[in-house]
């Protein structure tokens, strides 16, 4: 393990993959970047458990990218801002207008641009700013490299709507600055009007930089573009004229249509409520000035006029004319390429990683190889479906550090690891759907290329199980991996993305899906998948719990990018705003599938009650499993046997976060409760959707809902359901080499669920 200067662990090599998923005969790029070794050692390594569990659960495949490759240092960009490519009509430019609605988040955080074509290192041309003391600010420069500055000397207010403007004629030399706030109150003090004369030469407009919203552009070390200044807040409707003009011109600038007076003038009339599901953003003037958004900022925002009649943008899109942008946004990293790797094209489908090695150091960057659409034909194979989008929501977070689920949330110490400790000095690295930005905006966009270090075999997440020693999410579903191979069963993967794309075209090809530890994120096309798999006589094993919670979107352009909205249930770290509870990328209500009307007892008999995260408990048989139908399951196991008294994820197989059978939310009839699980901590707390009223007895020593269920029942066209309830059942597979009453049952289920026999 590598450690810096102050002797604590730290990180040296990162890396990622250009997409997560592929097929056999397919093309990878892996980026890389170090902070000191000079070279490093690529393997391709395929996957059979997780490499912190015992035995030898990584092995070297062949391949020609399998050698030493130099290393480099590369940065991190972040940060959104909006950008329109240099043109004659702005080059030409001499006199001007600028005007704009504003929200600023985090004014008299640094200088923050709003809207300029400005050259920092020369800093020559006009930029308007918030300026360092949260005052706004105009700043301009000629071309024989004079400066002026004008602020209104007057802070603006966080989380209010302003329209701000400011003009400057270049015959006259005079500036005129306005900040006017959009809400009245009797102590503010945060209206202000500047009217000046300066002494510049012609306004260096030509400096060859784009026009910018919400940052500057520069070019970093790395010959990319990078944003400076960069603005926390939100945007909408700015306005370009080609003259200074009068305040009773300006005021007509607020107007959603371009005022036909004015046209002649304008230059820039940009309306952001249009192509909202895009990265593009549009101009309504002649001069048809389009751009684009850079890192996705948040759109389908409420804008200055919301007034909460209507709720969803693609009703009133022109209520939802801003855009919110954070210092921090990133879609993609942006790095060089170090090699590329082509997979054989006999490679078996499964969990794979390159594995960067250099000195103590080791970085392994995983992939997953889905099986070609003709492999495997006229075998009973299981399809492994790997959570994917949950992988995506929980890249990168940092909750020991900026959450809730540090010590006391956790009821434990906190186990810093060595990723936790980089991120946390690595803030360009973006951020989980469990964050927030630095203006307390919750983080509803995330993209999965960039180096995602929790995203590892062997990660332990430092808020899970006694100090921090569990598996979560990809770790704890390599455990299943390794189960499904010591097992000796056959099973290919496919991953959330792939379901997404192919819905039941893909899972028809197998009799029987599983589930990983923690499915909890689905877009609409994924869920109508799964259930027109299982009406059609598919079986299905959900093997942990938590899961068909939120609703997600995927990017309609752009790949590897999803979108969520946390809405006014569930357990949520941030609560969108009201009104912002759409996605912008798909136009759907967010939030969870419960409120929806479609909870996850519709789907697998189970949904999520309760969570903790110290330790974990065991399963009680109940009546259920003494039914005939539960035969099957139990075949080998005691009647009063404890059922998972042990396991990596806190000593047991039911624990972290626990699904229960609902009539009412939609589980079927017929649906067997086979074992519950009991003796929960005080740290095990009901959920919020769960608990109607602000009541003390909702942890596990006093609440008999704080339960894990395990459930089966049979579906149309012969096909069945079992669920196990909890997110820690992964972790008790292996245990004892699988030999234990938790791998019986779940291997008993999938023999079963693999023969052709309907039920």
């Amino acid at each position: 393990m590598t450690r810096d200067a102050k002797g604590l662990p730290t990180r040296t090599l990162v890396g990622y993959a250009d997409r997560w998923t592929a097929a056999p005969g397919d093309t990878l790029s892996f980026m890389a970047s170090s902070f000191g070794p000079e070279r490093y050692r690529a393997e391709l390594m395929r996957l059979s458990g997780d490499i912190s569990a015992p035995g030898h659960n990584e092995r070297v495949v062949p391949n020609e990218a399998n050698r030493d490759y130099p290393a480099r240092r590369q940065e991190i960009h972040a940060g959104s801002y909006a950008e329109i490519a240099d043109s004659v009509v702005l080059q030409r430019l001499k006199s001007f207008t600028i005007a704009l609605f504003a929200w600023p988040t985090t004014p008299g955080r640094g200088r923050q641009a709003l809207f300029g074509k400005w050259d920092e290192a020369k800093r020559a041309g006009f930029l308007l700013a918030i300026g360092a003391d949260g005052t706004l600010t105009l700043e301009l420069g000629d071309r024989e490299g004079r400066t002026a500055t004008i602020s209104t000397k007057t802070k603006l207010l966080v989380r209010e709507w302003y329209w701000l403007s400011a003009s400057y004629d270049t015959v006259s030399g005079a500036v005129t600055l306005q900040q006017q706030p959009l809400a009245h109150y009797a102590k503010a003090t945060d209206r202000a009007a500047v009217a000046t004369d300066i002494h510049l030469g012609a306004i260096a407009i030509d400096n060859g930089r784009p026009l910018t919203m919400a940052g500057l552009v520069e070019t970093a070390s790395d010959r990319r573009p990078r944003a400076i200044a960069r603005y926390n807040g939100k945007i909408e409707a700015p306005r370009l004229a080609s003259r200074a003009l009068d305040p009773a011109a300006i005021e007509q600038l607020q107007a959603q249509s371009l005022p036909a007076r004015l046209r002649p003038d304008l230059i820039g009339f940009w309306d952001f409520s249009r192509a909202i599901s895009s990265a593009r953003i549009e101009d309504l003037s002649d001069a048809r000035h389009h751009g684009v958004v850079r890192n996705l900022p948040t759109r389908a925002m409420k804008g200055h006029n919301w007034d909460g009649t209507v709720r969803d943008w693609t009703q009133a899109p022109e209520h939802y004319g801003a855009i919110h942008f954070h210092e921090n946004d990133l879609y993609d990293a942006g790095w060089q390429k170090d090699f590329d790797l082509t997979l054989p094209a006999d490679l078996p489908s499964g969990i794979y990683a390159m594995r960067l090695t250099a000195g103590e150091e080791i970085e392994r960057i995983p992939f997953f190889v889905r099986a070609k659409p003709d492999a495997g034909k006229g075998k009973p194979r299981a399809l492994f479906l790997v959570p994917t989008c949950s992988y995506m929501a929980y890249i990168n977070e940092r909750q020991s550090f900026d959450g809730a689920l540090g010590e006391q949330g956790a009821g434990h110490a906190s186990g810093l690891g060595p990723e936790d400790l980089f991120l946390n000095q690595h803030r360009e690295y973006a951020y989980s759907f469990y964050d927030t930005h630095e203006d307390g905006s919750g983080v509803s966009i995330s993209s999965r290329l960039r180096p995602t270090l929790n995203i590892r075999p062997g990660h332990s997440t430092s808020w899970v199980g006694p100090g921090g020693t569990g598996p979560w999410q990809f770790a704890a579903d390599l455990d299943i991996l390794g189960w499904l191979e010591t097992q000796g069963f056959e099973y290919d993967i496919a991953t959330d993305e792939d379901l997404h794309r192919d819905g039941l075209n893909l899972l028809s090809r197998y009799p029987v899906v599983l589930t990983g530890s923690h499915p909890e994120y689905h877009s609409t096309q994924m869920l109508d998948a799964l259930q027109g798999y299982l009406q059609r006589g598919g079986r299905l094993m959900y093997l942990g719990a938590n899961g068909f919670y939120w609703r997600i979107a995927f990017h309609p352009e752009l790949p590897g990018v999803i979108e969520l909205r946390r809405t006014e249930d569930g357990v949520r770290d941030w609560q969108a705003e009201p009104g912002e509870y759409v996605m912008s990328f798909s136009g759907e209500y967010g939030g969870l599938w419960r409120r929806i009307g479609r909870p996850p007892q519709m789907l697998a008999g189970v949904g999520f009650v309760a969570q903790g995260f110290d330790v974990s408990s065991y399963y009680r048989r109940r009546p259920g499993s003494f039914d005939p139908r539960a035969a099957f399951i139990f075949e080998g196991i005691g009647k009063d046997q404890k059922i998972g008294d042990f396991g990596r994820v806190g000593g047991g197989a039911a624990g972290l976060e626990l699904d229960a059978v609902d009539r009412l939310l939609g589980s079927p009839p017929h649906t067997l409760v086979l074992a519950a699980s009991e003796n929960h901590s005080n740290v095990y707390l009901m959920v919020p959707e769960e608990v109607t009223s602000t009541i003390p007895a909702i942890s596990g020593v006093d609440c008999p809902t704080v339960r894990s269920e395990l459930a089966f029942f049979e579906t149309p066209e012969g096909g069945a359901v079992f669920s196990t309830g909890s997110i820690a059942w992964a972790g008790a597979l292996n245990h004892e080499a699988g030999r234990n009453n938790v791998s019986r049952i779940t291997g008993n289920v999938l023999r079963r669920f693999l023969d052709p026999t309907k039920f």
